[in-house]
């Protein structure tokens, strides 16, 4: 397995049966050209050496870089996924250890993640990756009209 930053729309499509939804080609380009957006991809050997960099994706994690005057800059670790057949192999801690590496490289002073208290296969990877539990939270949404 190999952890590379993605820098091409084309890494980011191909990437795609990891994504909950389609992915959009102008929702790609806009994510790799907004600052402080991150997407790490893990390939697997294929054995031919043939297909998106030379390996099949795998799993990928996505960060966000934030600013607030208060707290500098922390990393949130927006979205992971393990392709279903590589899913206990450690893909997802070694993902998540290269955001917090990124993280750390960017001069972040922390990294968070929400994440559903009752999903443990998250909460083992984020564990085992040295997350600390800071307690129970809500999260609220909005739908927005503009956001097709």
């Amino acid at each position: 397995m190999e952890i590379r930053r993605a820098a091409t729309v084309a890494e980011l499509l191909a990437a795609g049966h990891l994504y909950d939804d389609p992915p959009r080609e102008d929702w790609a380009a806009r994510f790799l050209a907004a600052p402080g957006h991150l997407m790490l991809i893990a390939y697997a050997d294929d054995g031919d050496g043939e297909g998106p960099a030379g390996g099949f994706p795998v799993g990928f994690v996505s960060g966000i870089e934030m600013l607030h005057p208060d707290k500098g800059a922390e990393m949130c670790l927006y979205e992971l996924s393990v392709d279903e057949g590589h899913r206990r192999r450690g893909v997802g801690r070694a993902l998540t250890e290269a955001l917090l590496a990124a993280a750390e490289e960017r001069g972040c002073r922390g990294a968070w993640v929400g994440v559903d208290t009752d999903n443990d296969p998250a909460l083992a990877t984020y564990r085992a990756a040295g997350a600390m539990d800071e307690g129970v939270f809500t999260m609220r949404g909005w739908n927005l009209p503009g956001g097709g």
